[in-house]
């Protein structure tokens, strides 16, 4: 007869086994990106550039295009093709008028399909215009591996593709707009519905932000048998803020907190380059003069904060330059780790107001 194991060891035992995939190798997905929001660097990737199907993260896109229309409070009639489209859905009827805004709430937090093709033909004028505005978009945040064929992500098209580090891209640009942060975030919205019994109540799908994942700030869930399970969702954990995004994933809401635990444990946000006067310039005409209009932060682990290094350019000055001839910027500060260059911004030069011009005219600092 086989002696049973203790009750404290075999809770031991069963709390190292119990590790999720995510824990024990690394995320599940098929391809995974971990951006810093502010800088844009990429902090974990795996396939990163790995052109697959993308289900319904493709909403952000729609979203953020319906909230840059400056259309929201517009009311919209819902079509027939709206209300036939296939999938997941917020029920809409056909002829009902619903608010623009209560659209994309129900776009984001309930994936409705109906919705996608309503935001389209209202602020595209068809599917296919909107389709237009949204490859048009993509090409403007610099989306190359990513066509857009509808703007649901439903499994209607072979052409409609993006990779894990485009919707990274797309999601740092929607992530700038306040709108779109306040819509992602919620937990729980209410649309009004005249014309039945009771409002519209929806409840975000995303787990990360309503019960798994504190510092979760917002994101899209997408499925579909072809494209399987896809994730988009953003984290804040003191001054550090993230975007994941995985694509093909088994096992995502966990390989998503696997990705923020390992951002947060190993990287700090820190200011490499404070606005101000750029003491570096030495020649009369600059010295004094010559500013960065902003901190530049960047997100660095403990053991590459002494390799970071600040280069400043600065245009020649003409001989026959008097301080009014000077250009508005004069330069660039380029910041290095070890040897490669990750950002740069401008250098400005501040020249001396005008008689009767209003104090800050002339190239105030910010």
């Amino acid at each position: 007869m086989k002696k049973k194991l203790p009750v404290a060891i075999l809770a031991f035992l069963l709390f190292l086994t119990s590790g999720t995939p995510a824990a024990a190798d690394g995320p599940s997905a098929a391809s995974a990106v971990l951006m810093e929001q502010q800088s844009g660097r990429v902090l974990y990737a795996k396939e990163p550039h790995a052109v697959m199907r993308i289900a319904s993260i493709t909403k952000i896109m729609t979203a953020i295009i319906a909230i840059e229309s400056d259309k929201l409070d517009e009311e919209v009639t819902v079509s027939e093709r709206a209300v036939y489209t296939e999938g997941s859905s917020i029920y809409l009827r056909k002829g009902e008028k619903i608010i623009l805004r209560d659209l994309v709430y129900g776009l984001m937090l309930r994936s409705g399909n109906d919705a996608a093709v309503s935001i389209a033909e209202h602020v595209g004028g068809s599917v296919e215009g909107f389709v237009y505005l949204m490859n048009e978009k993509a090409k403007e945040i610099g989306m190359k591996n990513t066509y857009f064929a509808n703007p649901h992500g439903l499994d209607d098209s072979e052409k409609h593709r993006s990779t894990a580090y485009d919707m990274a891209l797309l999601t740092r640009y929607a992530m700038k707009n306040a709108e779109y942060r306040k819509i992602s975030s919620t937990k729980v919205y209410k649309s009004p519905d005249e014309d039945g019994e009771w409002d519209r109540v929806w409840r975000n799908k995303n787990r990360l932000l309503t019960e798994k994942y504190e510092y979760c700030t917002g994101g899209k869930t997408g499925y579909t048998k072809k494209a399987s399970r896809t994730l988009v969702s953003t984290a804040t954990k003191g001054e550090l803020d993230l975007i994941a995004v995985t694509l093909n994933a088994p096992d995502d809401w966990n390989d998503h907190i696997y990705l923020y635990e390992k951002g947060f444990s190993e990287y700090n946000s820190k200011i490499v380059l404070q606005k101000g006067e750029v003491t570096a310039a030495r020649h009369p005409i600059y010295k004094g003069k010559v500013y960065l209009k902003r901190n530049v932060v960047y997100p660095l682990t403990k053991k590459e904060e002494k390799h970071v290094s600040i280069r400043f350019r600065l245009l020649k000055p003409k001989k026959q330059w008097e301080p009014e001839d000077v250009p508005p910027v004069v330069g660039q500060a380029e910041i290095y780790l070890k040897k490669k260059k990750v950002q740069s911004l401008p250098i400005y030069y501040k020249h001396e107001e005008k008689e009767g011009k209003k104090r800050g005219e002339w190239w105030p600092w910010s």
